[in-house]
């Protein structure tokens, strides 16, 4: 006789040597146990785990004849059900859908389904495949299958249930296969392996069950192909050479090579990898898994249900998550799934493989965003700036620069250098969530306006040269932040205390805007304002000029008046409206004096017009013509 792979060997007979699908052995048996037999049914799920095989135990059980009626399991040994296991039963018809798709073979079908079976109780049709059958030949199959006669029953098995149509599948029980679980494979594979006389280990049958990837038929396909490999012993670095697994030795290398940020490890790595003849994509395959089992460990613990390894992998997987975050972790599965994806289209795999590895190295570096907002990453990095320089020189030297004149309020002389609060580092920035909550949350009236902080921080306080200024150490500094906050400062300028509210004076809106405006090329309408009447009420600057209304809506253009509104808001720390307003002498009602009837008369009035005199006296202009349109008119 011919040699039987161990899948055809021991493939199960009964419901109760199916592993992994109980729900669905459990349903059927019950079915069968009430009477309640469909007349159609879809076997939907993974390669491998059942399908087909349930669909002939379901058969054997219906045409079983060791009883007058249907039995929940099998005898096995009844005409009926060795026909059955053997493929050549009468009554029970097994067509490959995937060649037999038309719809010429589907009404074949249905013009034989309509005679009665020859011997058994039931005419049974197994469809394997059954999504590749046509539209055509499921639309021509769709009236019996809702109408069968009394003794047909359709089993379809198929791994794209979704390809098959809905008015199809609402006419059937639909059972979802399950993958079978990596424990279940593995005992599995430890039964067969004790009745064929194999001597195996345990890394050896948990890498067939690995490979299997949730699929018995094809773990005892590898496990037959190791046996005629390896023999009557199983060793798990034959297993490994036959099924051109990487080991995870080198795995965990790799990853302490991260952990160490060592790119030159990494590369050594993958090159003697690929000299050794791995497939880059296969490598990469492998990492993403054992990623996958390093986070899970990391999250879920190494003794989790959820870990599909054997007892060796949990330790190893267990000792790389010590050295990683939960976020780490995370961000490496991510590169690793992109550099998978890459790899399977791309043409140069090494170069897309190493530069993903490198990512893995580099991406320890990156800091969270929230750390950036929050002023953590700024703490750290000052921390390590203060440790190196510790380490450079024992007693470091603020910058006088990066220094402020702080004086008491009380008293006007200056502090001692232990009660000062130290200058804010640039790595120490405060989240801007929590600055603009302390903001808030401060009494308006004992909040200083920005300009007026920043005129004192722009001036440097006196210093007298009798007493000099002591350096700062790290004891001082820690002294000067505790001091700080039971100490109420003030910053004062040379010229004097800053005013105490946020009120800007009419001189200083007056500079601000003609600075403004002659930066922004608006020297005429600077020129205009510089000598009109300024003031300020509340939260309005207003400006009284010797021009009429339509010329003032010419001059202050929406871009000019952006320009000083901008200017007002940030000199005074607070929004500020700005309004032009006609007034003066110069723009008084005069009587009308008879107009001659020449162009002199035009051009008399042209001079005396004021903006014609300021145009003169600011750019030497002259007057060359004169045309009245009220004359012409």
């Amino acid at each position: 006789m011919s040699y039987q792979v161990l899948a055809r060997k021991y493939r199960p007979q009964k419901f109760s040597e199916v592993i992994g699908q109980e729900h669905v052995t459990r349903t059927l048996k019950n079915a069968i146990a009430q009477g309640r037999v469909a007349h159609g049914y879809i076997f939907s799920g993974h390669r491998g785990i059942g399908k087909t095989t349930i669909a002939r135990i379901l058969a054997m059980a219906l045409n079983c004849q060791s009883q007058d009626h249907p039995v929940p399991e099998p005898c096995g040994v009844c005409d009926s059900c060795v026909e059955i296991r053997a493929g050549n039963s009468v009554d029970v018809i097994e067509i490959d859908a995937a060649t037999n798709r038309g719809i010429d073979e589907i009404r074949e079908l249905r013009e034989a389904a309509r005679y009665r079976p020859a011997r058994d109780r039931f005419k049974i049709y197994i469809l394997d495949e059954a999504h590749q059958i046509t539209d055509a030949a499921f639309n021509a199959l769709l009236k019996t299958l809702e109408e069968p006669p009394g003794h047909i029953v359709f089993m379809m098995a198929t791994t794209q249930p979704e390809d098959i149509p809905q008015t199809i599948r609402s006419r059937c029980q639909h059972f979802s296969f399950h993958a079978v679980r990596f424990d279940d494979i593995v005992q599995q594979l430890r039964d067969i392996a004790r009745q064929e006389g194999i001597a195996y280990d345990d890394n050896a049958l948990a890498m067939l069950a690995e490979v299997g990837d949730g699929s018995m038929r094809d773990a005892l396909s590898i496990m037959d192909q190791a046996i005629a490999c390896c023999g009557t012993t199983l060793s798990g670095e034959v297993v490994r050479g036959l099924v051109g697994t990487v080991s995870a030795d080198v795995l965990e290398d790799v990853m302490d090579a991260v952990a160490r940020n060592s790119s030159a490890d990494v590369l050594r790595a993958i090159d003697r990898l690929l000299v050794e003849g791995q497939s880059a994509q296969h490598f990469a395959r492998q990492m993403l898994r054992f990623l996958r089992n390093v986070m899970v460990a990391k999250v879920a613990g190494s003794d989790s249900p959820v870990l599909q390894i054997s007892s060796d992998e949990r330790v190893r997987v267990a000792r790389v998550a010590e050295r990683f975050s939960e976020e780490d972790l995370a961000r490496f599965m991510q590169i690793m799934l992109r550099t998978h994806s890459d790899l399977g289209y791309k043409q140069e795999q090494r170069f897309h493989l190493e530069l993903g590895l490198l990512k893995l190295v580099h991406a320890q570096r990156l800091l969270p965003l929230e750390e950036l907002l929050s002023g953590e990453a700024g703490k750290a990095a000052a921390t390590g700036l203060s440790s190196r320089a510790a380490g450079a020189t024992s007693r470091p030297v603020a910058s006088p620069a990066a220094r402020p004149s702080v004086t008491s309020r009380a008293t006007g002389e200056p502090e001692p250098q232990s009660s000062r609060a130290p200058a804010a580092s640039p790595f120490t920035r405060p989240s801007p969530f929590e600055a603009d909550r302390k903001r808030k949350s401060e009494p308006k009236a004992e909040t200083q306006p920005d300009f007026a902080k920043q005129a004192a921080a722009s001036v440097p306080a006196p210093r007298s040269n009798a007493q000099p200024e002591p350096e700062i150490s790290n004891g001082n500094t820690s002294a000067a932040m505790n001091a700080g906050v039971a100490t109420a400062v003030a910053l004062e300028p040379e010229t004097g205390a800053q005013p105490k509210s946020n009120e800007i004076t009419v001189e200083a809106a007056r500079q601000v805007v003609l600075a403004a405006l002659e930066d922004a090329g608006q020297q005429m309408l600077a020129h205009n304002l510089e000598e009109a009447e300024w003031s300020v009420h509340g939260m309005e600057v207003c400006v009284t000029v010797a021009m009429s209304q339509v010329l003032i809506d010419v001059a202050l253009g929406p871009e000019p008046k952006r320009v000083i509104q901008a200017a007002l808001s940030k000199a005074a720390g607070r929004p500020l409206k700005f309004k032009m307003v006609s007034g003066g002498a110069q723009v008084a009602a005069k009587p009308a004096a008879p107009r001659p009837s020449n162009g002199a008369g035009a051009r008399s009035r042209a001079a005396a017009d004021p903006i014609v005199q300021r145009m003169q006296e600011k750019f030497g202009a002259e007057i060359r013509t004169v045309i009245d349109h009220k004359d012409r008119g």
